[in-house]
């Protein structure tokens, strides 16, 4: 088994990292989950949260807010709703995205709301990570 995987990150706006990793730690909506060389194949959606990643150069941390995740033996593939550094972003970044699931979450009924309140959660939690 190999040492190392590629590891890709995306966003809508540009690709964010394209590197080597020997881990990366992914924040999924099921669950968070590792995936290193050799991984099971598997795809999952993301929830916001901090995408690390650990390779021979250090290790990276990522803000995404959503969008979905492909791991296999060889590589993993993140597409971001939105991504960014963890050092570049800014508690104001998630302001819109907290105000949108906060409406939604009013709304929604049932299992709905569940999943709503549960988004607005995430999204709250990643703010505090983020800070000022």
């Amino acid at each position: 088994m190999a040492d190392t995987m590629q590891f890709d990150l995306v966003s809508p706006e540009r690709s964010l990292a394209s590197y080597q990793a020997s881990e990366v730690q992914i924040p999924g909506a099921d669950g968070d989950l590792t995936a290193m060389p050799g991984h099971t194949p598997v795809v999952t959606t993301l929830r916001p949260g901090v995408l690390k990643v650990k390779g021979p150069e250090g290790e990276h941390d990522y803000l995404v807010t959503g969008g979905f995740a492909e791991v296999n033996a060889e590589a993993t593939s993140i597409l971001a709703e939105m991504a960014k550094p963890l050092g570049d972003a800014k508690a104001a970044d998630l302001e819109p995205l907290i105000e949108a699931a906060t409406a939604a979450a009013a709304e929604a009924t049932g299992a709905a709301r569940d999943m709503a309140d549960k988004q607005l959660a995430d999204l709250q939690a990643l703010r505090d990570t983020v800070g000022a």
